[in-house]
């Protein structure tokens, strides 16, 4: 079986070989005496060779140690040169981020906010991928993610940034043609507009401060992977859709959308930016989750945590 070859072995020699001196590569390397030494003896053992002559006065290259300090140089300018270029990326606000979201909140909340971070750091570039099935931020490599749901991987590291509400809406043509639900046990006679990666489905449960809980069927018209497909069918009068408040907050504010039941809620979900496991984030991906933080905590459908 081949071994893995001892690179910092390597560089240490090419580094005692440029210094002439173990305690000086020690030295530079904030490393002990003993540990540049026995790096030394490792490769020596390893080569069945001897790579330096070592006197009390000096030491110098033997012709093996000639022959192989060319590569080992390289060796230890790779080693420092890509570890230069991490270090840079993790701490300058330049690079690549890519981000993932659900596709409505993607499209209608979140790209309108970008121009202008990219505008304040013109060297960082963004990669967008919008999809309502949850990423696998490992896996797909994603630096960033926005969840709305509650959060089943515990190994993601998390902040919160708001509490979204889920409203009861449709359209004022509707309410004229089907009436206003009073009860949950109205919506049997209603038609529903559901979003098919909800948990519950079109099996709706409400709250209510006086009456607790009550879940309740309501007949399927349509049914969509994507909450924003159910805008123009609840336009039309057609149908009550659960939506969340991001969604539906413009046309609440111009009338084109109603909230009914209101006695009644729906329990809010959180808004998180996620990032893989790690101790530490590349400092362009903590300045993006801090300008979002702030961003969306002044937007009007963010409810305070």
């Amino acid at each position: 079986m081949k071994k893995l070859p001892d690179l910092e072995a390597w560089a240490i020699f090419a580094k005692v070989a440029e210094t002439g001196s173990f305690a000086r590569t020690a030295q530079d390397f904030s490393l002990s005496q003993a540990t540049v030494s026995k790096a030394i003896t490792r490769l020596e053992t390893r080569m069945k060779t001897v790579l330096f002559h070592r006197t009390s006065r000096r030491i110098a290259l033997t012709e093996n140690g000639l022959a192989a300090l060319e590569r080992a140089s390289r060796i230890l300018q790779e080693g420092e040169t890509v570890e230069a270029d991490v270090m840079d990326r993790s701490t300058s606000l330049r690079g690549l981020i890519r981000v993932a979201a659900p596709m409505s909140f993607g499209i209608q909340r979140l790209a309108p906010l970008l121009p202008e971070f990219m505008q304040q750091h013109p060297e960082v570039e963004l990669d967008l991928s919008f999809n309502d099935q949850q990423m696998d931020l490992i896996g797909e490599r994603v630096d960033m993610a926005v969840r709305i749901a509650n959060l089943v991987d515990s190994t993601l590291l998390a902040r919160k940034m708001c509490n979204v509400k889920i409203l009861l809406v449709g359209s004022p043509s509707y309410f004229e043609k089907y009436g206003h639900p009073q009860h949950p046990r109205d919506l049997a006679q209603h038609r529903g507009l559901i979003y098919s990666h909800s948990p519950a489905g079109s099996n709706w449960r409400f709250h209510h401060a006086e009456q607790g809980n009550h879940t309740q069927a309501i007949p399927e018209l349509l049914k969509a992977n994507n909450a924003d497909a159910l805008t123009p069918a609840l336009l039309a009068g057609l149908g009550l859709a659960l939506q969340p408040s991001f969604l539906v907050w413009q046309q609440l504010q111009s009338g084109e959308l109603e909230t009914t039941m209101d006695g009644w809620s729906v329990d809010c979900i959180a808004m998180h930016l996620v990032t893989p496991p790690g101790r530490s984030r590349p400092a362009r991906v903590q300045v993006l989750m801090d300008y979002l933080t702030q961003r969306f905590a002044n937007e009007p459908w963010a409810e305070a945590t």
